[in-house]
């Protein structure tokens, strides 16, 4: 019984100075946050939602711009600089299991990514006059929950695979840009069919087609299945990949 309920403990506990460490430094969740925001503020008027794919499609995007961010940028930043500083090395010697220490940092990305979620639908009903049904809102923050573990993962492998902060930072960024351009504008068709066809199985590409059948911007179909199959696929290779080379030091 004691060897069940003391993990839980450590994990509570994790939980809390996780927390703790979050609202201090707001401002970069702030940042997460102020990127989805911007592409609402600027796209409020019909004009704008109409040439960018649709008021649904800009949900979807704001919230990927969001968690992406989140992911590659503020996770891995802070994960790589708390390597460097050594919290790892000295969490390991605490009587908390090893597991515990990464899945308190990961549960909280996970519930600021929902966070994020909410803020962004709140701002697109406010001010683009957005209006989702009840079980639209419900897919967005389910898929919203799938989108956080895809690039969560991602970022887990960046930090297993560069030990470095700065090195993890400057790649992080890149990765952000490079995703979400191939994604984005790959999917749009400007950069020509073959790409296309690349990017959709991107990740955003993929993220991008569950959010669209979810929200009931395109039909559920087999590109859906498969697509939602290969965001499944993306959190087992690159999570494989983050556990296997994570180093708890910076040697």
């Amino acid at each position: 019984m004691n060897n069940t309920a003391n993990p839980l403990r450590y994990l509570r506990a994790l939980l809390q100075s996780d927390f703790f460490v979050l609202i201090r430094s707001t401002r970069a969740m702030f940042a997460s946050i102020l990127a989805p925001v911007y592409i609402l503020v600027i796209t409020r008027n019909d004009k704008a939602q109409g040439r960018l794919g649709g008021s649904h499609f800009l949900v979807a995007l704001a919230v990927t711009m969001g968690l992406l961010s989140l992911a590659l940028v503020a996770y891995t930043l802070n994960i790589a600089r708390d390597r460097e500083r050594g919290v790892f090395q000295r969490l390991r010697v605490t009587p908390a299991p090893t597991w515990t220490i990464m899945a308190s940092r990961i549960i909280v990305q996970v519930i600021v990514g929902e966070v994020i979620t909410l803020a962004v639908l709140i701002v697109s009903s406010r001010m683009n006059h957005i209006v989702l049904s009840p079980s639209e809102y419900i897919f967005t923050l389910l898929v919203a929950l799938l989108e956080a573990a895809v690039f969560l993962s991602i970022g887990q492998a960046l930090v297993g695979l560069v030990r470095s902060a700065t090195t993890v930072a400057a790649a992080g960024s890149f990765l952000y840009a490079a995703l979400l351009l191939t994604g984005l504008l790959g999917v749009s068709g400007v950069l020509g069919s073959t790409f296309q066809t690349f990017s959709k199985w991107t990740p955003v590409g993929t993220i991008m087609a569950v959010f669209q059948g979810a929200l009931h911007q395109a039909p559920w179909d087999g590109h859906s299945w498969l697509s939602l199959l290969a965001c499944f696929g993306y959190i087992v290779i690159f999570a494989g990949i983050g556990i296997k080379w994570f180093r708890w030091d910076a040697q």
